[in-house]
C-alpha cells in the first residue's frame, strides 16, 4: 500500500506535502505544543489537498474531516464566521463534491475526476449567488459578534466560489482556495496578536496557499491532457 502511494504521487509532490508537513509540525512546537487538535486539522488539510491537487475524491472525503475540526477551533476564538462557514457550507459542500466526483470519473479511472468547463452563461449565476450567500452571512456574523466581522464576511465570499467551483469540478477551483488562504492568513493573524499560539495556524494556511497554488497547475495540466485525450480518442 505504501509503495502504490509513492508510486501515486509525483517526486514532487511528495517533497511538497513533505516539506508542508515539516513546516506545520515545525510551527505547532514552536508556538503552541498544547492545541493537538489544531495539528491534527492542519495535517489532515494539507494531505487533503495533495489529494485534492490529483483530482482524487480520497480528498473531499479529508476535507470534510477537516472542515470539522476547523469548526470547533475556529469556535474557540470566537470565529463565528469560520465555524459557520465550515460547518454550514464547507463541509456539506464537501460531500455534495465527493459524490459529484465519484460520478464523474475520467473514462473510468476512479481515482481521476472528468475537469468541467463551466459555460459562460453559468458564471453571473454563480457570482449573483455568491453575493446573496455574502449579504445573508455578513447579518448572521453581525448578529452572534463574529470578531474581525469583514475579513470574516469576505472568507465566506472566497470559500463559497471555492466550494461552489469544486463541486463544478472546475480547474479554477484552487485559485478560489488561495484568495480564501490569503483571508485567512489575515484573520489568524489577527488571532496571533492576541495568542501567539495562534501563529501555527498562520503557518497552516501560508502551506494550504502553496498547495492550492500548485493544485491549480496540477488541474491546468490534467485538463489539457484529458482534452488531448478525448481528441485521441474521437
Amino acid at each position: 500500500m505504501r509503495r502504490k502511494l509513492l508510486r501515486y504521487f509525483s517526486r514532487a509532490e511528495r517533497l511538497l506535502w513533505g516539506l508542508s508537513v515539516v513546516f506545520i509540525v515545525g510551527s505547532f512546537c514552536a508556538f503552541d505544543r498544547e492545541n493537538y487538535l489544531t495539528l491534527a486539522a492542519s495535517l489532515i488539510g494539507v494531505t487533503s489537498l495533495i489529494f485534492n491537487a490529483k483530482g482524487n475524491p480520497m480528498g473531499q472525503v479529508l476535507m470534510v474531516l477537516f472542515s470539522l475540526l476547523y469548526g470547533i477551533i475556529s469556535y474557540a476564538f470566537a470565529y463565528y464566521g469560520e465555524m459557520l462557514t465550515y460547518l454550514g457550507m464547507t463541509a456539506p459542500m464537501a460531500v455534495v463534491s465527493l459524490v459529484s466526483w465519484l460520478r464523474n470519473p475520467f473514462q473510468g479511472n476512479h481515482s481521476e475526476v472528468e475537469v468541467n468547463r463551466l459555460p459562460l452563461c453559468e458564471i453571473p449565476f454563480m457570482l449573483v449567488l455568491t453575493a446573496a450567500v455574502t449579504v445573508v452571512f455578513y447579518f448572521l456574523l453581525r448578529f452572534f459578534h463574529t470578531a474581525n466581522l469583514l475579513p470574516s464576511t469576505l472568507s465566506v465570499t472566497t470559500s463559497f466560489l471555492a466550494v461552489y467551483l469544486t463541486f463544478r469540478r472546475s480547474a479554477y477551483f484552487p485559485l478560489a482556495y488561495a484568495a480564501n488562504d490569503l483571508v485567512l492568513i489575515v484573520l489568524w493573524t489577527l488571532a496571533a496578536m492576541e495568542d501567539p499560539s495562534y501563529l501555527s495556524v498562520v503557518i497552516c494556511f501560508v502551506m494550504f496557499l502553496v498547495n492550492d497554488g500548485y493544485g491549480f497547475l496540477s488541474w491546468s495540466r490534467m485538463q489539457k491532457r484529458q482534452q488531448q485525450r478525448r481528441e485521441e480518442l474521437a
